[in-house]
């Protein structure tokens, strides 16, 4: 006798066994098999599980390569090497990681898999999002080295549900709260129904689900997760930010992760990351150097001051993630690093065995994947190279004289096409992708009549 699904597996993660009692007793019949793509969504395609168990679970599954080729509104938009209409619009393969393989609770007879994305040589896609994090972690591991992540994801929430917001244009939305409630627990208390129902989705799809709490901006929350492995938390984060909507729809609710929904507080993704040995050794941490910091901590760190503002467009993909970098807005604007000091782009917190950098680049709307390999990518030239780190910023960075971030997508997309750190961490084919990407959301900005120009310009210009 099987158990039931919510059971199959402490957990709610499945092996291959698990999920072929689930299938046979009729309580999974389907698959999704998916993939982070440019933007960060989840991507795929529903397969009968009876098909998975059969075929795809071996073989993959294919999908059109346009889907690393398009544009937010899924539109083929040119200048893309692995994909246009000259090509054809050939098939990529889904190759499940079994390792990934869930129950997802709030989806009824639901399974689901993470892939990663080949062609049908067997060869890696080289613009695929969690396959660019791969290299890295790859990069890192051939120095005996491993990361582990946490990210800190932040979204608003709002009393409307998901199309009678689309009919709207996203005007006049009834925000969850009304009023700041950065920890605040009353006025937190009337939107617990759907954070709780998240938090226990996302502890039954497999994740450490710590807790949540109000934030700064009107229906805004944070619900964090336990720190792991880079490749699973960023794995884990594609699925809460998915499965977050999806039961915010479930309750007749609208949830936004965008970097900067209005001129009040954007939605942050901090991201914290640390090192250990291959073998769990902590080579972070030295209680006999300065702050405790070991010598390879402090080039990591240094590697992340000398690259952030060449790396921006890993942080802050979209026209609008540079709407939040504001004086004073818990945003960052400076190149700095400190101890415990959030005006920084960079903080150093924890001790021993948790010391690790906080990156607060990052809004809500980031490719999780991308920034990490950054990240990564960032240290590992520090690293490399044995840079020397500055001394901490004392103060208020804002104020500061440090270096400042990128103010603008174009800015940002120009110094990533000259980073030489870039292009030899990424391969000159993954960084021409996404600086495509990049000119594609420009030329489609640099297009648009807004609301703000109608509201000033209709009547009085």
């Amino acid at each position: 006798m099987s158990q039931p699904m919510n059971q199959s597996s402490p957990s709610g993660m499945l092996g291959l066994a698990d999920l072929e009692l689930l299938v046979h007793s009729g309580e999974i019949d389907t698959v999704i098999v998916a993939f982070a793509d440019m933007q960060g969504r989840l991507t795929g395609k529903r397969v009968a599980a009876r098909l998975f168990m059969e075929e795809v679970a071996a073989h993959g599954a294919e999908c059109c390569n346009y889907l690393l080729a398009v544009d937010v509104d899924m539109n083929t938009v040119a200048g893309y090497a692995m994909s246009s209409w000259e090509s054809g619009y050939g098939d990529m393969v889904m190759r499940p990681d079994l390792a990934t393989l869930r129950v997802i609770p709030w989806l009824p007879g639901s399974a689901q898999v993470m892939a990663d994305l080949h062609w049908h040589d067997g060869s890696s896609v080289p613009a695929a999002p969690r396959g660019i994090l791969r290299a890295q972690m790859d990069r890192l591991a051939q120095r005996g080295l491993a990361a582990f992540v946490g990210t800190e994801l932040e979204f608003m929430a709002f009393d409307d549900d998901f199309r009678s917001a689309w009919a709207a244009g996203y005007r006049n939305l009834a925000k969850a709260s009304d009023y700041n409630v950065d920890y605040a627990i009353h006025a937190s208390t009337r939107m617990e129904p759907l954070l709780r129902a998240i938090r226990l989705g996302m502890d039954g799809a497999g994740m450490y689900c710590e807790g949540v709490k109000g934030e700064c901006n009107p229906g805004q929350q944070e619900i964090a997760f336990r720190y792991a492995d880079a490749l699973v938390t960023c794995d884990n984060h594609t699925i809460y930010k998915n499965g977050a909507k999806e039961i915010a729809d479930q309750h007749g609710k609208s949830l936004t992760f965008m970097a900067k929904y209005d001129e009040r507080e954007g939605n942050s993704c901090h991201i914290h990351i640390s090192l250990r040995g291959s073998d769990g050794t902590l080579v972070f941490a030295d209680d006999n150097e300065p702050l405790g910091m070991s010598a390879l901590c402090r080039s990591f760190l240094a590697g992340q001051l000398a690259t952030l503002r060449e790396l921006s467009l890993c942080y802050a993909p979209n026209i609008n993630s540079y709407k939040r970098f504001a004086e004073g807005s818990f945003a960052p604007t400076a190149i700095a690093w400190g101890m415990d000091n959030r005006t920084c782009a960079l903080r150093v917190v924890g001790q021993g065995d948790s010391l690790r950098m906080e990156c607060r680049v990052p809004g809500g709307d980031v490719n999780q994947y991308l920034a990490v390999a950054a990240l990564i990518a960032g240290g590992l030239h520090g690293i490399d190279h044995e840079l020397q780190l500055p001394e901490p910023l004392v103060g208020n960075a804002y104020s500061s004289d440090a270096q400042r971030l990128p103010a603008t997508l174009a800015e940002a997309a120009k110094i990533l096409g000259q980073s030489a750190v870039a292009r030899a961490a990424f391969g000159d084919d993954v960084v021409e992708h996404y600086l495509n990407n990049a000119r594609v959301e420009v030329a489609a900005f640099n297009a648009a009549v807004t609301d703000w120009e109608r509201v000033r310009g209709f009547e009085r210009l």
